[in-house]
């Protein structure tokens, strides 16, 4: 049983101290946690990169229609950008211990992600009524693919900020949850540079 807990072990949602540092508080140094996080973007990365890499190749072939741009997604990485800003607002305020801050900042934070995600599924409905579907051009199953999963990994992000937030709401110390909520910060930075990379390429190509 522990080894299936280790494989769906999410290393941003665990707080406290850590007996392997010697009672060095979360938060503090080069927490193994962190380390695990940045590993886990970076394969994330690679794997965006890998599809940038796709639709690029994809593109010089004559069946390649570019789809319009729709306004709303101008909207929806301005949301995404003060999501992104609220995020390190509120991961400040969870270092100083101000618990006010955080919680409303976490409350902000998920306000503006849910904003981005409707906003994300008023664009795909948008184009589907212009007659943008996923299989009728390769550009369309690109913009579709790269954007859906884009979403999906906000939708993983909001997880974590759903049981952080949660402890937050119940009164737990902000020490308690320092490290989720830096964590989720980062998490949100990693998802707004993703974003501005598909977004700069859907916009230019």
């Amino acid at each position: 049983m522990s080894f299936f807990k280790s494989i769906f072990d999410k290393p941003w949602e665990h707080q406290g101290e850590d007996p392997r540092l010697g009672g060095t508080e979360i938060g503090e140094g080069l927490h193994p946690k962190r380390i695990a996080l940045r590993m886990f973007l970076a394969v994330v990365f690679v794997l965006f990169m890998l599809f940038f890499v796709a639709y690029y190749i994809r593109m010089e072939l004559d069946d390649w229609r570019p789809m319009p741009e729709p306004t709303l997604l101008w909207v929806n990485t301005f949301i995404l950008f003060v999501c992104s800003a609220v995020m390190q607002w509120t991961r400040a305020a969870a270092k100083n211990s101000e618990q006010q801050k955080v919680k409303w900042g976490m409350i902000a934070a998920g306000a503006f992600t849910l904003a981005f995600i409707f906003g994300q599924v008023s664009a795909w409905e948008e184009l589907n009524n212009a007659g943008f579907y996923l299989n009728s051009n390769p550009a369309n199953s690109f913009f579709y693919v790269l954007t859906g999963l884009h979403g999906l990994h906000i939708l993983g992000g909001l997880w974590v900020w759903t049981r952080s937030t949660f402890k937050v709401l119940a009164g737990i110390e902000v020490k308690a949850v320092r490290l989720s909520v830096e964590l989720c910060a980062v998490y949100w930075h990693f998802l707004l540079l993703v974003w501005l990379i598909i977004f700069a390429i859907l916009s230019y190509t």
